[in-house]
């Protein structure tokens, strides 16, 4: 069960590789998701896509090495400038001539690159959880163990190794996910992550890690962020032990881009806080959409002296009985003097009433200030900043609310005793 599934499908091949994509949506600019490393594929995405597919054309691509594309056996093929030309062919594939990449960990980089060899294809990036070869130093706790050595232990991230790898892929899958998701309630993300894992082998993913970069050091690198040229927006939480925030920052820096930090949130926020990142997806996005015609304003405006008459019936909140006694009289008086517009002030329930019969009703705002209930701001006179601080000041203000008289009924029905 898919929340969204594609309006087209298909695959690109090159050099005897199949490369799979899906199409969904309608709409400029068009997104596309670049293949990430073959650890996962492109249902990493799921969270973005129906979301974003609302406006903007949207296309995914499974990566050489897992999902639906073909294992190519060979480091070389998994080379990050093949990962770059599989974009390319899947954006001509699907008439996309010039899209807003958006990548995740190594397809962030994917897409960094594909801007900087192809500035004529791509609008804009969205980077998230940047991982970039040689940027930065790597997090403290993947140094630990070595890589390539055998280890006497299996403990923690003596998993990150390809000999473990080889031992017992889902081992590593389940121990990797868990790090990378520190938010609690991450069980199903974690499920996920593992199951996608179990689509590709150990083996695969070892040719990726010894796949050539374009890069070999962090000059190189820089170099090659320095050339992209289109806007970029970076994306990253602070609690990632996967990427450190500091190559999300330097990337960010060395392309002129926005920075996007989360608070709280680990390495895959596209799972944990969609909503977020979709948004700012959205909004970045935007920047590339044709300004829309703003429509004619028509409007009105009357003379004083020609405005119809007004009433402000002020209508007691004993009880419903009085209130559709009022809504009899206002009746009748509408017939007496046709025009006539008849404002209500009122409190709950007879508001109610009124809101049923499509009345004009003025709340009683002075009862905020007499109850010390909060503040009634003027709609007119408020914007959004202004609405902001108002809310700000009142967050963590002590309260001392008056208490509010609940023998109304009572002391009304004594002062109507004494006239009887």
């Amino acid at each position: 069960m898919r929340a969204r599934y594609p309006d087209t499908e298909g695959f690109v091949e090159r050099d005897g590789v199949k490369v799979s994509y899906e199409v969904f949506g309608s709409g400029e600019p068009a997104l596309v998701f670049a293949p990430t490393d073959p650890l996962v594929h492109s249902r990493a995405w799921k969270a973005q896509v129906p979301y974003l597919a609302r406006t903007s054309r949207v296309v995914t691509i499974d990566p050489r090495g897992n999902g639906r594309s073909d294992r190519p056996e060979s480091s070389a093929a998994y080379a990050d400038t093949e990962y770059v030309a599989d974009t390319i062919a899947v954006m001509d594939a699907t008439g996309t001539d010039r899209a807003v990449l958006v990548g995740l960990c190594s397809s962030a980089w994917t897409s960094l690159l594909t801007a900087a060899l192809h500035p004529d294809r791509v609008l804009g990036v969205v980077s998230i959880a940047t991982w970039a070869p040689f940027l930065t130093p790597p997090s403290a706790v993947r140094t630990v163990y070595d890589f390539d050595e055998a280890c006497d232990t299996d403990e923690g991230w003596a998993k990150e190794n390809r000999h473990y790898w080889l031992r017992d892929w889902r081992g590593y899958a389940e121990f990797f996910f868990g790090e990378l998701l520190p938010e609690p309630h991450s069980t199903k993300l974690h499920e996920d992550l593992v199951s996608w894992a179990m689509d590709t082998s150990a083996e695969t993913n070892l040719l990726f890690v010894d796949a050539p970069f374009s890069s070999s050091s962090r000059e190189d690198t820089e170099a090659i962020l320095a050339r992209v040229s289109c806007p970029v927006l970076a994306i990253h939480g602070r609690e990632d032990c996967c990427q450190p925030c500091e190559r999300s920052e330097q990337a960010a820096a060395l392309t002129g881009g926005d920075l996007l930090m989360l608070d709280g949130a680990g390495h895959v926020p596209t799972g944990r806080e969609p909503v977020v990142v979709n948004r700012a997806i959205r909004d970045f996005a935007d920047r590339f959409r044709p300004a829309p015609q703003a429509a004619p304003v028509r409007r009105t405006w009357t003379r004083p002296l020609n405005r119809p008459k007004r009433v402000l019936y002020v209508s007691s909140p004993i009880g419903l009985g009085h209130a559709r006694r009022d809504l009899a009289i206002a009746d009748e008086l509408r017939k007496l003097k046709p025009g006539l517009e008849v404002h209500w002030l009122a409190q709950h329930p007879v508001t109610e009433l009124l809101r049923r019969r499509s009345e004009l009703n003025f709340h009683v705002r002075h009862r905020l200030d007499r109850y010390g209930a909060g503040r009634c701001l003027d709609y007119d006179q408020t914007g959004r900043e202004a609405l902001a601080q108002a809310i700000a000041a009142g967050i963590g203000r002590p309260v001392s609310y008056r208490p509010v008289e609940t023998d109304g009924a009572a002391r009304a029905a004594v002062l109507l005793s004494e006239l009887i």
